[in-house]
């Protein structure tokens, strides 16, 4: 595969960890990026949205009460009264809520990009406005992070202001183009040159088969890279790799790098 950003061109599949790898630590805290990528994870998959003061935040629900203390809206909070919530009072591994009351609060991309200066991060926008592209793609420029970010997004507004502001970009199929890619691949049609790098993709969405061997034959074809989320088993992330996936995104790193780990043996024996 000639692929057309270094995101997505790697000499072995890579493991992101999903939210820093939401299994073993809190999602989307430094406690889970820490963690992810001290299991061997290439990188980190994590959400963002604007602050009520437009700070780019990581988090991925657009209200706090799932996976913190706090309430309400994260745009109504500015990003100093986010850093003071507690965004591990949720999360409970064995029956122990073990994170809480550790210091982990709702993160600036800034500080995680800051922090893991050498990491590839998929940052998904989790909603299509403009301000929140322009915002978060500015956050990258200023960390000098471009060419280890891919930008993601299930809505094609934002990824259309950052493709149009930043040519050199990676950018992921927003759902409209995966819609599209998928329906050119039943009917034999080639994907031609589309303005993303990459399908970030569930392997079925609801009834829907998504990732296929078919669809990776076709993605490679036109130098696009395919990176399944959420996967988690060990069996899963064998198979995906077998039809030739080029990154698994998995709430359970330590399970999915061990599995790379393990083909890539395999292979070279």
């Amino acid at each position: 595969m000639a692929s057309r950003h270094p995101f997505v061109d790697a000499s072995r599949p890579l493991v992101f960890a999903h939210r820093g790898g939401s299994a073993l630590a809190p999602e989307n805290t430094l406690a889970a990026f820490d963690r992810g990528l001290s299991l061997g994870a290439d990188g980190l998959e994590l959400d963002v949205h604007l602050s009520r003061d437009g700070r780019v935040v990581v988090h991925h629900d657009a209200s706090l009460e799932r996976t913190t203390d706090g309430a309400g809206p994260v745009a109504a909070r500015s990003a100093e009264e986010l850093a003071r919530l507690d965004a591990g009072y949720r999360f409970c591994l064995d029956g122990d809520f073990r994170f809480r009351s550790r210091g982990f609060s709702v993160p600036t991309l800034a500080t995680v990009l800051a922090r893991y200066p050498d990491a590839r991060v998929i940052i998904e926008l989790k909603n299509g406005t403009e301000a929140l592209a322009r915002a978060t793609l500015a956050d990258v420029r200023q960390a000098r992070a471009l060419d280890r970010v891919c930008f993601a997004s299930e809505y094609p507004g934002g990824l259309r202001v950052i493709r149009a502001m930043e040519p050199a970009a990676a950018t992921s199929a927003a759902r409209p183009e995966v819609r599209g890619a998928l329906v050119r691949t039943w009917i034999g049609w080639p994907l031609g040159r589309p303005a993303f790098q990459a399908f970030q993709v569930p392997e079925v969405a609801g009834p829907l088969r998504v990732v296929s061997r078919r669809l990776v034959r076709a993605a490679h074809r036109a130098g696009l890279g395919v990176q399944v989320w959420t996967v988690d088993c060990a069996q899963d992330v064998r198979r995906l790799l077998e039809w030739g996936v080029d990154a698994v995104i998995s709430d359970r790193p330590d399970v999915a790098v061990a599995v790379v780990r393990e083909w890539g043996e395999d292979r070279s024996r």
